[in-house]
């Protein structure tokens, strides 16, 4: 189903350009009290990450909500899986964050979720853009919808990441970086390990509205692996803008992707005979992760980009870890969302509990060379119908065997055909990668 405004992961875009205005937001937010709050109102939560276009997004989406007769609680700068939990505990309608996630600080957007703290299905989305293009109609002024904010709701969250933890073990000795990317958990972060007996180094917790992300943080984490390796660190722990995914350096100053992560998590459980089911990537996972599942006997599956396509392939398997190489993990045994301290936390555990360091944890595997090729096209295509460019394909995964794969997929946000190929040796894939390339550039190009 085509919608209009929202794509894989809420709204987002450029703040001054539709559909990042105030008016917008306005409109949103009585179409979301509209859609979500139910002929009896409700409540629905807001939290929001440091961008200083947060402030304005907020007051809009308060008063269409109240418009359309929701009461609103206001939780402040809180990471994204935050209101996911608290939109559970306040047996809340629905939770939205304001929040453009890794984006620099001159984009912005929205996320929803539901009471059962998971994002909207493609359904409520469409039925929310079909009220926003309809007159908005304010409810009579004695069902107008009240305000509140929350002032303990940093603190609620706090204690939940730590119950996460498990057991009575203590994080005492360990020496962790968090980098808090200037965004949501500048407070929130450094405060769970702390409180978990760990010492903390903190570094992009200084936000001021306009930082957010700005050469730190899960995008940039070379900020974190210099930080870790001069202070002398255990490990990283590298959040992004609204702290739903996270990357990790160990001692060495290596960077751990999520791709890692998945498999020391699962490892770990694995031996300590807690894992149930399999583990859910997307088509972008590494298929060299794949491969050492397989041979773990750890069933495995593949969902579209996006956490919300990994969670509902999680829910319809009834599996309980999955996510994506940016480092969205979904702890299912934990919690219902990507989160990005939770997942960090499972990791330290995995740590703690082994006995081992990251780095040898993360060794588990090996990746595979994989290459990435964008291809600039003039206009959308359906790639199933192009022959020439299904037949480059056939012609590289023959040659390759199982040893291979190839992927292709069109940007969700600019004019891109992206080639992907991972194979045993860097310069297979690069072989094939660009021969594909060349094929689509040939057949699709501008």
């Amino acid at each position: 189903m085509t919608r209009k405004y929202f794509g894989t992961d809420g709204i987002r875009g450029t703040v001054g350009t539709a559909p990042i205005t105030p008016d917008f937001m306005l409109k949103l937010g009585w179409a979301a009290g509209k859609v979500l709050g139910g002929d009896a109102g409700g409540k629905v939560l807001i939290g929001k990450d440091t961008r200083i276009s947060g402030y304005m997004f907020e007051s809009a989406l308060e008063a269409g909500l109240s418009a359309a007769g929701v009461d609103t609680l206001l939780l402040g700068p809180l990471p994204t899986p935050a209101v996911s939990y608290l939109t559970r505990t306040f047996s809340a309608q629905a939770g939205i964050v304001i929040s453009a996630s890794h984006n620099p600080f001159a984009d912005n957007g929205i996320k929803f979720f539901g009471p059962d703290g998971r994002k909207l299905s493609d359904h409520l989305e469409s039925e929310i853009e079909r009220l926003i293009d309809q007159p908005l109609v304010c409810v009579h002024p004695a069902g107008l919808g009240r305000a509140k904010r929350i002032n303990d709701a940093a603190g609620r969250y706090v204690e939940f990441c730590k119950s996460t933890f498990g057991g009575d073990t203590s994080l005492k000795g360990l020496r962790i970086v968090v980098d808090c990317a200037h965004g949501a958990a500048y407070q929130v972060g450094p405060a769970v390990f702390r409180e978990l007996g760990a010492e903390v180094i903190t570094i992009g917790n200084e936000p001021d509205g306009l930082n957010i992300n700005k050469d730190v943080g899960s995008t940039y984490p070379a900020a974190l692996q210099t930080a870790v390796k001069a202070r002398g660190a255990d490990l990283g722990v590298a959040l992004d803008g609204d702290a739903d995914r996270v990357v990790m350096v160990d001692h060495e100053g290596r960077l751990v992707d999520g791709d890692q992560l998945l498999f020391v998590i699962a490892d770990h459980l694995t031996a300590q005979g807690r894992f149930e089911g399999g583990v859910v990537g997307t088509l972008m996972t590494n298929l060299g992760l794949e491969q050492a599942f397989a041979a773990r006997g750890i069933p495995f599956a593949r969902a579209n980009v996006g956490d919300r396509y990994v969670v509902a392939e999680m829910v319809k398997r009834g599996w309980m870890l999955g996510g994506e190489t940016s480092g969205h993990v979904v702890c299912g045994h934990a919690t219902g969302t990507g989160d990005g301290l939770v997942t960090a936390l499972q990791v330290v555990a995995a740590v703690r509990g082994s006995g081992k360091t990251l780095a040898a944890l993360s060794r588990g595997y090996e990746s595979c060379p994989q290459v990435l090729v964008n291809v600039r096209i003039a206009e959308k295509v359906n790639l199933a119908e192009q022959a020439s460019i299904q037949a480059a394909v056939v012609s590289a995964e023959s040659a390759m065997g199982g040893d291979g794969r190839v992927l292709l997929r069109a940007s969700g946000t600019e004019p891109l055909i992206r080639v992907m190929v991972e194979a045993q040796s860097q310069t297979v894939a690069d072989t094939h990668a660009h021969t594909i390339a060349d094929v689509v550039r040939a057949s699709l190009s501008d």
